[in-house]
């Protein structure tokens, strides 16, 4: 198949699931030229979007039916399946020469399914999970892990450029997805080194604030470190990505592993502890409310914890 021609002005855009990341990320493609029709289950998610031009349909089917790219970044593996290959599914409405591209964080295998059922009706299909969270959608600034075939990637570069700063395509289908599974892993780990580094700084007397003058820029810095620390001191646990949505990740990265024979300790403890977030009821917070978990653990109230010099 012949890769499409992708222009501000041009391409009609369709968006499917305007939530914390996805709102920020369509609203970047119609700042830069593109016309929009969105879908959400809660419409009024799409409302501020709707106000500033963006068309709304009634289905997933609906806007590939209105579309000639069609993005989505939805919540759970059977949210993608629904989205894109249900009977009101955009693959249904869309016709030959569309492109799917699931932003969504799901599975390798499913991404690689969304291809081949794609490609069997002449529609592209890319598979294009991200990072960075809220901060990185309302900065334009996600890593955007992208596979598919190489010509639809390189024609798809004008609205990825419009939402991310890092955009690498890593393969045939499924790759992208393969990434963001190393990726979560890398955070799994590294968010449990951050909560405890600030608690430990908090019992010891340290001014927190103080403590990441020295360690943020050092070898022990981390993006987690610098962007999500600074909520944790200051109690703000709203999500950026849900706690719930993390699990899920874990969840597919841990089967992934097992698939391949490899043992992944550190990330099955990750999974352990944030499933303790999840049943405390901070399911629906940011990642980041681990702090929360493990501060109950060594009896901290965290969000009612003392001035830093009469921690100790």
């Amino acid at each position: 198949m012949t890769a499409p021609t992708i222009a501000p002005g041009q391409t009609k855009i369709g968006w499917i699931g305007t939530g914390v990341m996805g709102s920020s990320m369509v609203g970047h493609l119609m700042a830069a030229g593109f016309s929009a029709t969105v879908y959400s289950r809660t419409k009024s998610k799409s409302q501020a979007l709707i106000d500033k031009g963006a068309k709304w349909a009634d289905t997933p089917k609906a806007v590939a039916e209105q579309s000639d790219v069609i993005f989505s970044i939805v919540g759970f593996p059977s949210d993608v399946r629904e989205v894109m290959l249900g009977k009101d599914g955009a693959l249904a409405g869309s016709k030959k020469g569309n492109v799917l591209i699931d932003m969504t964080t799901s599975e390798p295998s499913l991404a690689v399914e969304i291809y081949e059922a794609a490609k069997a009706k002449g529609v592209h299909s890319v598979d294009a999970p991200v990072s960075g969270g809220d901060i990185g959608a309302k900065n334009a600034a996600l890593s955007i892990m992208i596979g598919g075939d190489k010509d639809v990637v390189e024609a798809l570069q004008p609205c990825f450029g419009a939402m991310g700063k890092t955009i690498v395509h890593q393969g045939g289908p499924g790759c992208g997805q393969h990434t963001k599974m190393a990726n979560q892993i890398l955070i799994a780990t590294n968010m449990i080194g951050v909560c405890e580094s600030l608690l430990y700084g908090y019992k010891a007397g340290l001014d927190l604030e103080t403590m990441l003058k020295s360690v943020g820029p050092g070898a022990a810095g981390s993006w987690s470190l610098s962007n999500l620390g600074p909520r944790m001191m200051a109690n703000n646990f709203d999500p950026g990505f849900f706690v719930e949505h993390f699990i899920k990740d874990m969840g597919i990265a841990l089967a992934e592993a097992k698939r391949m024979g490899l043992s992944l300790p550190g990330l099955a403890l990750g999974e352990q502890l944030y499933l303790s977030v999840k049943a405390k009821g901070w399911g629906r917070n940011g990642t980041h409310a681990l702090m929360l978990a493990l501060s109950e653990m060594s009896n901290i109230d965290w969000r009612n914890r003392k001035s830093a010099t009469s921690a100790g």
